[in-house]
């Protein structure tokens, strides 16, 4: 069992909400008659196929609760971690594994569940598997490369078929209620009963295979939160009614060098762009990443003013639709992009004195307020730069 919320449940309680969950587990393996081996390999021998039906049962329930989750933004699927796939590796342990089941009648989990309950095939299945792992560790490099070959990496088999997660989310979904059926129909002819469709079952069992496939379409056909706010903001746009508020450079500049600390400067462009330059005190938030959970709580606090700026003007003045369209009132649009500010601050040459006093003064004045800026930026590096915020892969669990 993995880390369940990384960052906010500590490792140690984590182990005690391990325990709690893990005796919850076991009595309910139990309770379902899972310490016993007459039920378990009766899916290989056609009598009882209750082992596959709670598992299609708890998968189909995660996979649905993952697909619908993921669509509210309340999942990030993406740090959910895949178990990389060894190929020859999968096999061999699978059919160690298959085997094992047979002969001894246990899996290692339902084997601890046994053991639990005082059975002595149990424990003794637990003893085989100590040996076996001892045995596997110790004899490690005698099997290493057949171990590590074929690695394909995070293998997920919607990719795999070119389907989307919610169509292969269906399809699964049929798959199991056909295995259902299918299986039905064996273990009657393997007991000798006769197979009944009675009018009320048909129904019932019809609603609740109907119901995850119609919550996924649901989510197949319906935009999620970031598609309902790009297209309400493209309507203002079209419509004409992006107006944000604007800020020119010298005005940005010299509210940095007097009173930096009230003004959250964001660079809604790439990573890689805000590396290579980014005004000085500014944090980087990319355009794409703004309505994620992490970085919403410094998009709409309410104790500075927003200040964005991207590779162009539109980027700022989207990123500030954005921010308004999640409740923060106090936005700015900066008119100068990243690179026009660059030049106009920090990559000034010699002051020709051929010019206007006016402008003469703009220039000296841009030329300190770069230096100044730079200063600042550097003197609040180590305090004021915003926290990375990373998220943890969960790793762990049966693979």
């Amino acid at each position: 069992m993995g880390p369940l919320v990384p960052d906010i449940i500590s490792g140690e309680f984590n182990f005690m909400i391990a325990l709690i969950v893990g005796i919850g587990f076991g009595f309910a393996l139990e309770q379902a008659g899972f310490a016993s081996t007459k039920k378990l390999v009766g899916l290989f021998y056609g009598y009882d196929f209750t082992v596959l039906r709670v598992f299609f049962t708890a998968g189909i329930t995660a996979m649905v609760g993952v697909i619908v989750l993921n669509h509210l933004n309340l999942l990030d699927v993406s740090v959910i971690y895949i178990n990389p796939t060894f190929l020859w590796a999968a096999l061999g342990g699978g059919a160690i594994m298959g085997v094992g089941f047979i002969i001894g009648g246990f899996c290692p989990g339902t084997s601890a569940c046994a053991a639990a309950t005082g059975r002595v095939d149990g424990w003794a299945f637990l003893l085989g598997g100590g040996i076996g792992i001892f045995a596997f560790a110790e004899g490690f490099p005698l099997w290493e490369n057949f171990y590590l070959a074929e690695n394909w990496g995070p293998v997920l088999m919607f990719e795999q078929l070119g389907l989307s997660r919610e169509a292969f989310g269906v399809i699964m979904i049929l798959v199991a209620a056909g295995a259902f059926v299918l299986t039905q129909l064996i273990e009657n002819k393997v007991n000798n009963k006769e197979t009944r469709w009675f009018k009320p079952v048909l129904i019932k069992n019809t609603i609740i295979v109907a119901t995850p496939v119609l919550v996924v379409i649901m989510v197949l056909i319906t935009p999620n939160r970031t598609e309902v706010m790009n297209a309400r903001i493209d309507e203002k746009i079209a419509a004409g009614e992006c107006n944000p508020k604007m800020m020119d450079g010298d005005k940005l500049a010299y509210e940095l060098m007097n009173q930096y600390y009230k003004y959250n400067v964001i660079d809604v462009r790439s990573p890689e762009e805000y590396k290579a330059f980014h005004i000085p005190t500014a944090i980087n938030i990319p355009l794409d990443d703004m309505a994620k959970h992490e970085n919403l709580d410094i998009v709409i606090q309410n104790i500075k003013t927003n200040v964005f700026y991207g590779a162009n003007i539109n980027q700022s003045q989207r990123a500030c639709m954005v921010s308004k369209y999640f409740g923060k009132s106090d936005n700015f649009a900066l008119k100068l992009s990243a690179t026009e500010f660059n030049k106009q601050y920090f990559q000034l040459g010699e002051v020709n004195f051929d010019l206007s006093k006016s402008e003469v003064d703009l220039f000296k004045f841009r030329k300190e307020a770069g230096e100044k800026m730079k200063e600042i930026g550097e003197a609040v590096a180590n305090l004021d730069k915003p926290v990375l915020k990373k998220a943890t892969r969960v790793k762990g669990g049966c693979s």
